[in-house]
């Protein structure tokens, strides 16, 4: 099944809704960056629902910012999208192993800690709407639903999930996003709440080979489903060359000359998709020229 988003209504219009399959997504994310499986499970967590959150946004150029910072040896998590749920991340320490939870399960809350949430909106506005919240559990979705309903007083259910081949590659990766709107009846309220308590894992569901329509039925069934939408999440970095020349001229004349003066290339990672930018003494002596 490929990935995608399907981005919905039910109960006329008193509930919206967001399902995602995104196995591809954080396979590729995995491969990126050779991560362990237990730093595969919460990155691939964390980007599948920040790419329904991405779809969440209007504008063209508005970008979310999802960072994870806890005290467990993942050194947090760092995941961007945009409104196209083009989708990009990265883990402090992706290679970290430690045992499974008492459940026999990969530990994600205890490979990210206790700690912090910070959500940044960038809408294009003069500063971005910039938010913050404790870590719950941090096993990611619990996070999240905290996240909508103390921040953006938006009652939510999140669910995501990611399983792993023996292999370590993904075997299944998705999860949804249900938020009741301000003005749903209380009958609805109660009875969706009903529902979720019944639900049983996303991963279970994908393994039967549901779809994210499939899924949300099996959730919203009762209130009628309307889908408005499909949309496809893709893991996409947009850095390039000239992005990372203006982050070294951002540093500065003096900077540059100290790298000069070292008389070494300097090479610059990519957090997000691990790519190297090199730069010779000759490339760096271009730039200390228009420097300021």
């Amino acid at each position: 099944m490929n990935d995608y988003i399907v981005r919905a209504t039910a109960g006329n219009n008193q509930i919206r809704a967001f399902a995602i399959t995104s196995k591809e997504l954080v396979e590729k994310a995995r491969v990126t960056h050779n991560s362990s499986p237990v730093v595969t499970a919460a990155l691939g967590r964390l980007l599948t629902g920040v790419a329904m959150m991405g779809c969440m946004m209007k504008g063209e150029k508005d970008v979310l910012t999802v960072m994870m910072k806890g005290d467990g040896p993942i050194n947090g998590i760092t995941v961007t999208a945009d409104s196209k749920a083009n989708v990009k991340g990265y883990a402090g320490d992706p290679g970290i192993v430690i045992p499974p939870n008492y459940l026999g399960k990969l530990d994600v809350g205890g490979a990210i800690g206790y700690g912090k949430m910070t959500v940044i909106k960038d809408l294009g506005m003069k500063e971005p709407y910039v938010s913050q919240v404790d870590l719950t559990t941090s096993e990611v979705a619990e996070d999240l639903t905290y996240y909508f309903a103390s921040s953006e007083q938006v009652p939510s259910a999140v669910a995501l999930g990611v399983l792993m081949e023996k292999d370590n590659t993904v075997k299944q990766a998705g999860g949804f996003i249900i938020q009741l709107m301000p003005f749903a009846d209380e009958n609805i309220v109660e009875a969706l709440e009903e529902k979720i308590s019944g639900i049983t894992s996303v991963t279970d569901m994908l393994s039967k080979g549901m779809t994210p329509e499939d899924i949300l039925n099996e959730v919203l069934g009762d209130f009628g489903v309307e889908v408005k939408d499909r949309i496809i999440p893709n893991f996409h970095c947009d850095c390039s060359r000239e992005r990372v020349e203006k982050v070294l001229l951002s540093i500065g004349k003096k900077e540059l000359d100290d790298m000069i003066d070292e008389g070494k290339d300097v090479e610059l990672n990519c957090h997000f998709c691990n790519k190297n930018y090199i730069f010779s003494v000759d490339e760096l002596n271009e730039l200390v020229k228009i420097a300021k």
